[in-house]
C-alpha cells in the first residue's frame, strides 16, 4: 500500500494521477461511442430454446405473416361509434394499404368493407372498435414509435380534434389509443426516455446535499462527486464500445439503475477513505503522512468491499433471463472503476488539497489546535469521546451482548416472517401508470371485449400423418373451447408450408399478462396433449407449440424462478469464499453471511408491509426478490467488512472487547452517513413511473437502512463479543490483508 500511495498520491504522482484520469476520460469519450447509441430496449429476454420462442419460430415458418408484433388501435366513443367514426377508420386502413409503413404486414382491408361489416366487429354496446396491425417481429422500437406517430399524424387530418390526445370518457368525443404489444413496448421505452439523465441529476443533487449536511464543507462534498463523475464518464464509453462489438447488450433500464448504484456505492467508498483521512489528520501534522496511513488503514477494506460487490454482480451472468444478464457487466464494471477511482483519484485530490478540503472545520492535531487557538484567540471545545453516541453503542454491545442479539434478531425475525407468502406477479401492464395510452387502451378492450383480445395465444399442433386429420383438429378445437380459461377459439388454420400443422387463435377471458392466464399455458398444453394421445399421435408432447405474449410471460416466470434458485446460492458461496480469504475466520464468515440474509428477508417483509398495507399493492413484481437479494447481500457485506476490519486491526493492540467498542465507535458515523446516502439514492428510483423500479428502490433502501442501523452497529458486534477469541479461528489472531 505504501507503493500504491507513492504511485498515486506522492508529491509529483498526485498531479500525474489526476492528469491520467482526465486524459483517459477525454480520450474514451472522444474515441469510443456513447452507450446510449447502442441501447436495445426490445432485446429478447428468453433463450432460443424457450418453448414460446420455439413456437414463434415454427409459426413464422408454417404460417408466414401470422407472427410479429401486434398493435391494436382502440377506437372508442361513449355514446357509440358513428358512421363518421367508421369513415375515419376506413380512411386510415386505406392510407396504410396505399402507403405501407416500414415493417408493417398487410392488414385487414377495412377500407374495402361496408360499414355494416365493421359494426359487426364492434363491441356489443357499439362503443369500441379494435383495428389490428401487425409489424415484423424484429422491428426496432424506434421504428415502431415512428410508425405509431405516423398513424396519429395521418388521423389528425380526418378529425376535428386529435382522438389520440382526447381524454378517455371526456365530452363524448372519439378517442383512440394504441395498445397491444407494440403500443406497450413503445410506451415502456418512453417511460425510460432520458431516465438516466433525470436520475443522474436527482442523485447528484441528493448526494451533494447529504454530503454538505454530513461534513459541512463545500470542498469535501464535491470531492466524492468528482470521483464518481469520472468513474461514470469512463464507464459509459467502455460499455458503448463493448455493445458496439456485440459483446454485451445494454438497455435504458440497466443504465438508469447503474447510475444510482454508481453514485450510491461510489460515494460510500469515497466516504470510507475521507473519514479515515480525517481521523489520521487528528493525529498527524503532515498530511502526506496522513495519506499514507489512510491507505494502510482503509484501502484493504475498500478494495475488498468493492471486489465483493463486483463478484456478486458478475454472478448475474449465470442467469438465463436476458434482463439479468444485461445488468451484470454494466453494474460490475462501474463498481470496479469506481473502486479504482476511490483508491487513486480521490487520494490524489486529497493529497493536493490537504487539510483545506475540510474547510471550515479543519481537523488538527492537539499541538496544531493549541497554535491555532493562540493565533485566533478562539478556544476549541474538545469533544469527550466517552459521551459520543457511537461510543455509547459500543459500550452497550460489549456489556449486554445477549440482550442486543435477542432484541435485534427478534425485530428482524418478525419482519422477515412477512416475507413468506408474498404474492408475486409478472403482469407487465400493472407496472405502468394508469394514464399510459397503451394501458388505457387495454382497459377499454377489457371492458368491451374479452381481456385476452389484447394478446391472443396461438396454439399449433403437428399430427404426424394421423389417419383422420380433420377429426383430430376438430376434437382439439372442441377441447380448447371447453378449456376453463378460453374466451373464444378460431377454426383450425392449415399451414401454408406443410399439411402436418394446424394453428388455433385462442382468446382468454382473463388479462393475458396476469398470473392466472400464465398458469393456464401448461394446463392448456396438457389438455391438447390428451387429445393427441387419444388419436395415437406419437410423441404428443413434442407436437404442441404455444406462442404469444402470455406464453412468453409464462416462460419468463419459469426462467426467473430457475435463475433465483441458481444465482442466490452462487452469490452466497462467492461472498463466503471472499470473506474467509480476507478475514481467515470461519465463525465471522458464517455470522456475517447469516446476518445479511436475515436483513434481506426483513427488508422484503417490511417492504411488503409498506407496499401492501400502506400503498394497496396486491402483489410484488416477480423480479424484485432476486434484484434486491444481489444488491443487499453484496452492499450489506460492504459495511460489515469495513467495521470488522477495524475490530480485527484494533484487536492486535488491545483486548477484543475494547477493540469491538472502539471499532463500533470509530466506524459508526461514516457507515451511518454512507448508509443514509446509499439508501437515499436507491429511493430515487421510486420517482420513476414504473412499479418494478419503485418496489425495487423501496425494498433495497429499506435493506440498506436495516443494515446501517441494526445489523452493523448492534447485531454483528454483539455476536462477535459472544463468540469471543474463537472468532479468529482457525487463525490465532486477526490477520487482515491491507492492515
Amino acid at each position: 500500500m505504501g507503493k500504491l500511495t507513492a504511485a498515486t498520491a506522492g508529491p509529483r504522482s498526485k498531479w500525474v494521477t489526476v492528469a491520467v484520469w482526465l486524459i483517459v476520460a477525454v480520450v474514451l469519450t472522444i474515441a469510443l461511442p456513447n452507450v446510449k447509441e447502442y441501447e436495445r430496449n426490445n432485446a429478447p429476454n428468453l433463450k432460443d430454446n424457450a418453448p414460446s420462442v420455439e413456437a414463434s419460430k415454427l409459426i413464422a415458418e408454417q404460417f408466414p405473416g401470422e407472427v410479429g408484433i401486434p398493435a391494436l388501435i382502440v377506437w372508442q366513443r361513449d355514446s357509440g361509434l358513428t358512421e363518421a367514426d367508421y369513415t375515419v377508420i376506413q380512411k386510415l386502413a386505406g392510407e396504410l394499404a396505399a402507403q405501407p409503413l416500414t415493417a408493417l404486414h398487410d392488414g385487414i382491408p377495412l377500407h374495402m368493407m361496408p360499414v355494416q361489416a365493421l359494426q359487426q366487429m364492434t363491441s356489443e354496446d357499439g362503443t369500441v372498435f379494435i383495428q389490428p396491425l401487425l409489424f415484423e417481429e424484429d422491428t426496432q422500437t424506434e421504428t415502431l414509435k415512428e410508425n405509431l406517430l405516423a398513424i396519429q399524424d395521418k388521423t389528425k387530418q380526418w378529425t376535428e380534434s386529435n382522438p389520440f390526445e382526447a381524454g378517455v370518457n371526456e365530452n363524448n368525443t372519439l378517442t383512440a389509443r394504441i395498445s397491444g404489444p407494440a403500443g406497450i413496448l413503445v410506451d415502456a421505452t418512453d417511460l425510460f426516455k432520458n431516465a438516466d439523465f433525470v436520475l443522474l441529476m436527482a442523485t447528484v443533487i441528493l448526494v451533494l446535499v447529504l454530503l454538505l449536511l454530513i461534513y459541512r464543507s463545500p470542498i469535501l462534498a464535491i470531492i466524492p462527486l468528482v470521483g464518481v463523475g469520472f468513474a461514470y464518464v469512463v464507464t459509459s464509453p467502455i460499455l458503448g464500445w463493448m455493445a458496439s462489438k456485440g459483446w454485451i447488450v445494454v438497455d435504458s433500464q440497466a443504465i438508469a439503475i447503474m447510475t444510482v448504484l454508481l453514485f450510491g456505492a461510489g460515494t460510500d467508498y469515497c466516504l470510507f477513505f475521507i473519514t479515515r483521512f480525517r481521523h489520521e489528520l487528528l493525529h498527524t501534522e503532515e498530511h502526506k503522512t496522513a495519506i499514507k496511513k489512510t491507505f494502510s488503514g482503509a484501502s484493504g477494506a475498500i478494495a475488498m468491499s468493492g471486489f465483493t460487490v463486483v463478484l456478486a454482480l458478475l454472478a448475474l451472468l449465470a442467469a438465463h433471463y436476458g434482463a439479468y444478464q444485461r445488468f451484470a457487466i454494466p453494474f460490475s464494471l462501474s463498481i470496479l472503476i469506481m473502486c479504482i477511482a476511490s483508491l487513486t483519484l480521490v487520494p490524489a485530490i486529497l493529497a493536493i488539497i490537504g487539510r483545506k478540503a475540510f474547510v471550515p472545520f479543519i481537523p488538527r492535531t492537539e499541538q496544531m489546535e493549541r497554535e491555532h487557538e493562540a493565533k485566533t484567540g478562539k478556544k476549541h471545545k474538545k469533544k469527550d469521546p466517552e459521551k459520543q453516541f457511537g461510543n455509547r453503542i459500543g459500550k452497550l454491545v460489549i456489556t449486554k451482548p445477549w440482550t442486543v442479539v435477542i432484541v435485534s434478531t427478534l425485530l428482524l425475525g418478525v419482519l422477515a416472517i412477512f416475507s413468506y407468502g408474498i404474492p408475486y406477479k409478472y403482469d407487465l401492464l400493472s407496472s405502468f401508470p394508469d394514464d399510459m395510452p397503451s394501458r388505457e387502451g387495454f382497459s377499454q378492450i377489457a371492458e368491451a371485449f374479452e381481456p385476452g383480445e389484447l394478446a391472443p395465444l396461438t396454439l399449433v399442433i403437428g399430427d404426424n400423418n394421423v389417419a383422420d386429420r380433420e377429426k383430430l383438429r376438430s376434437d382439439v378445437a372442441q377441447a380448447i373451447e371447453k378449456f376453463p380459461q378460453t374466451g373464444s377459439v378460431s377454426e383450425p388454420q392449415k399451414s401454408k408450408a406443410s399439411a402436418d400443422y394446424a394453428a388455433y387463435t385462442i382468446v382468454l377471458h382473463t388479462n393475458p399478462y396476469e398470473l392466472e392466464a400464465m398458469e393456464a399455458v401448461p394446463q392448456l398444453r396438457k389438455t391438447v396433449e390428451e387429445v393427441l394421445l387419444a388419436h395415437g399421435v406419437e410423441n404428443a408432447a413434442d407436437q404442441i407449440w404455444i406462442g404469444g405474449q402470455t406464453a412468453e410471460q409464462y416462460d419468463n416466470m419459469k426462467t426467473n424462478q430457475r435463475d433465483s434458485s441458481i444465482i442466490m446460492p452462487l452469490v452466497i458461496l462467492l461472498i463466503m469464499i471472499l470473506l474467509f480469504v480476507y478475514l481467515r475466520s470461519v465463525w465471522a464468515t458464517l455470522y456475517l453471511i447469516a446476518t445479511v440474509l436475515l436483513s434481506f428477508l426483513a427488508a422484503l417483509g417490511l417492504g411488503w408491509i409498506i407496499l401492501h398495507y400502506g400503498l394497496g399493492v396486491e402483489a410484488i413484481q416477480g423480479a424484485i426478490p432476486l434484484y434486491a437479494f444481489v444488491f443487499l447481500i453484496a452492499l450489506g457485506e460492504d459495511y460489515n467488512i469495513f467495521m470488522v476490519s477495524s475490530i480485527w486491526k484494533k484487536s492486535r493492540e488491545m483486548p477484543l472487547s475494547q477493540a469491538i467498542k472502539e471499532g463500533v465507535s470509530q466506524t459508526g458515523s461514516v457507515i451511518t452517513s454512507a448508509g443514509l446516502i446509499l439508501a437515499a439514492t436507491f429511493a430515487v428510483l421510486a420517482s420513476l413511473p414504473l412499479q418494478v423500479l419503485m418496489q425495487f428502490g423501496l425494498i433495497t433502501a429499506i435493506g440498506v437502512l436495516l443494515d446501517t442501523f441494526i445489523v452493523r452497529p448492534f447485531l454483528v458486534p454483539a455476536i462477535t463479543k459472544l463468540v469471543g477469541e474463537r472468532v479468529f479461528w482457525p487463525a490465532k489472531k486477526a490477520r487482515v490483508r491491507g492492515h
